[in-house]
């Protein structure tokens, strides 16, 4: 395990994080992290924001760092999850997350002891895996709707020759933006059902 990865902006700025060994897990880049909030700058502060896919926590660490006020890690390799909780130690955070150590689909199916909203959702799947993409959008635009707090945003990095589709159940595709091979969509939360879609941009 390399530091390789470092937390851009905010409270842990230029703080280094792990990332774990091999292709398995694949942080998302330092530049890709500083276009997602630099789109996502006005929305950041107070947000309850989930990280799917987790692996080492960058982006939801980033998230925290910036000013959110609860991040929930969803990840389920053995490798990752040890490496997840070291930064979460080496950056001295005891509180204001949680970690739920399970497949995402398991997560997002587990009926709630209490109601979630999150207000942003970013997922990155292994690009290997991109049945999941598919299956984890059709549940937040289906039958996990409910943990999305109105107006909620949804993110997905995905590989720029991989085409996502433009709404899965209520939620509408609103952006398309294109770094190098990597791509990012947003899915806004509701957009499809209430007609209220705005055009894709890059």
């Amino acid at each position: 395990m390399l530091d390789c990865v470092r937390i851009i902006a905010g409270t842990f700025r230029s703080r280094s994080l792990q990332a774990p060994a091999g292709l398995s897990t694949r942080p998302t880049s330092d530049r890709l992290r500083e276009t997602i909030f630099n789109v996502l700058a006005a929305r950041i502060d107070g947000a309850a924001f989930l990280d799917l896919y987790a692996g080492s926590g960058a982006v939801g660490l980033e998230a925290l760092s910036r000013g959110a006020a609860h991040v929930t890690f969803v990840e389920k390799a053995p490798s990752a999850l040890t490496v997840l909780r070291v930064n979460l130690a080496r950056l001295g955070l005891t509180s204001g997350f949680n970690i739920q150590s399970c497949g995402v689909g398991a997560f997002l199916r587990r009926p709630q002891t209490a109601p979630a909203a999150f207000d942003l959702v970013f997922l990155d799947p292994p690009y290997d895996a991109d049945q999941e993409y598919a299956s984890t959008l059709g549940l937040l635009g289906g039958a996990a709707a409910g943990c999305l707090a109105p107006g909620a945003l949804l993110l997905a990095e995905h590989r720029r020759k991989d085409h996502l589709a433009d709404h899965y159940g209520s939620l509408q595709r609103t952006r398309l933006l294109q770094q190098g091979d990597a791509s990012l969509s947003f899915y806004a939360a509701g957009a499809f059902v209430q007609g209220t879609t705005s055009g894709l941009s890059s």
